[in-house]
């Protein structure tokens, strides 16, 4: 029996249409194991080789041994995106700390691009764990990603999208996760894969209808997707990745020094 490529996703409704589209082929699915887990969770098991395939946040891409970005599919956006914000009491040039979720390494860095590159602040970051959203108070803001922002958006006085302020910035949409094999994979393979995860983008109505059918979220599944969420993986975005893999890497040097 062919041994099965095991594939990691992201559990956030950003990647409803993905996973329906990989669902819904029949006989890609007998060829995987799927698992879902957050984005930091999606890498750490590529890099340590526990999956073969994985929806990654591009900051971990340089780190992966032997990764390749596979398929025309990202996780973007053309500006607010909704789910990548950074939550305070005070206004940005009041904020002391930015507590930094524990769930996402991209928005992390992203973060403290903006700070250095485009706020020009010099705040002081908290690495966080489980619970930190209950500390966001005062002058210690947070950065928060995924679903549970939804849940936070008339909890705060002030809140700056991350990937907005990107857009302002450079002008350039921004990408959160690639596809990436860390294995080499057949070009068939790869196409077929590519193929579902269009299928679940062409048809992202039926699978908006079929996930809130199953899960009853109170969340409008469908202006956010159409809205706030670009999925090809255009020549915009490559520049748009290729620039901020650029400032994250000026980042790293910097703070090594």
């Amino acid at each position: 029996m062919k041994e099965k490529i095991n594939v990691a996703a992201v559990s956030y409704l950003n990647t409803v249409p993905f996973l329906y589209g990989i669902q819904n082929d029949k006989d890609l699915m007998s060829q995987i194991n799927l698992r879902l887990e957050y984005p930091s969770r999606c890498a750490d098991l590529l890099r340590s080789g526990e999956v073969d395939i994985s929806l990654v946040p591009i900051v971990e891409i340089p780190d992966i041994p032997n990764a390749e970005i596979i398929g025309e599919h990202c996780i973007g956006s053309e500006g607010k995106v909704k789910t990548v914000m950074l939550y305070s009491d005070c206004p940005l040039e009041e904020i002391k700390t930015i507590a930094l979720d524990y769930q996402s390494r991209t928005s992390v860095v992203l973060a403290k691009v903006l700070a250095k590159n485009y706020w020009n602040i010099d705040f002081e970051f908290e690495e966080t764990t489980e619970g930190y959203i209950d500390t966001i108070s005062g002058t210690r803001a947070g950065v928060v990603i995924g679903d549970r922002a939804f849940d936070l958006k008339d909890s705060f006085s002030y809140q700056y999208d991350l990937s907005e302020e990107w857009y302002k910035f450079t002008g350039l949409p921004f990408v959160f996760a690639c596809w990436v094999a860390s294995k080499p994979l057949s070009d068939e393979f790869k196409q077929q894969f590519d193929r579902a995860v269009k299928y679940g983008l062409d048809h992202k109505n039926m699978a908006i209808e079929f996930f809130d059918k199953k899960e009853n979220s109170s969340i409008n599944l469908k202006r956010y997707l159409n809205e706030h969420i670009s999925c090809d993986f255009d020549q915009r975005k490559k520049t748009a990745l290729k620039k901020f893999l650029s400032l994250s890497k000026d980042l790293l040097v910097t703070s090594d020094q």
